[in-house]
């Protein structure tokens, strides 16, 4: 089955990761190697996969909670969670995915 769903990245989920992968360059910390994989090809609007969606989602869903961390958020001094969640496309990056999610799904029950 071929996909006509639009799976680039927008602009605002491409910023995010490029500010996260700066931060992770400023404070050495923050983010695994996937996520920084992932900011890379945010970062370049690549056209994600399905299954990379899926775990975009599933990132979000498991990593909700590094929003209570002190420095989430503070670019001066931020968390690691917070660059974390950046280099995966930010809170525009959640919904986007979630979105992109929603449309596949509908997809498969046409």
């Amino acid at each position: 089955m071929s996909s006509q769903i639009d799976t680039k990245p927008p602009q605002n989920v491409a910023h995010n990761a490029e500010k996260g992968l700066k931060l992770r360059d400023e404070h050495d910390k923050g983010g695994t190697d996937v996520g920084v994989a992932r900011a890379r090809d945010l970062k370049n609007r690549e056209n994600l996969s399905e299954n990379t969606i899926n775990r975009m989602v599933q990132y979000f869903a498991r990593h909700e909670v590094d929003k209570k961390a002190d420095g989430f958020g503070n670019d001066n001094n931020p968390s690691a969670g917070y660059i974390a969640w950046l280099l995966w496309g930010g809170d525009e990056g959640k919904d986007w995915a979630e979105k992109i999610q929603n449309k596949f799904e509908k997809e498969k029950d046409d």
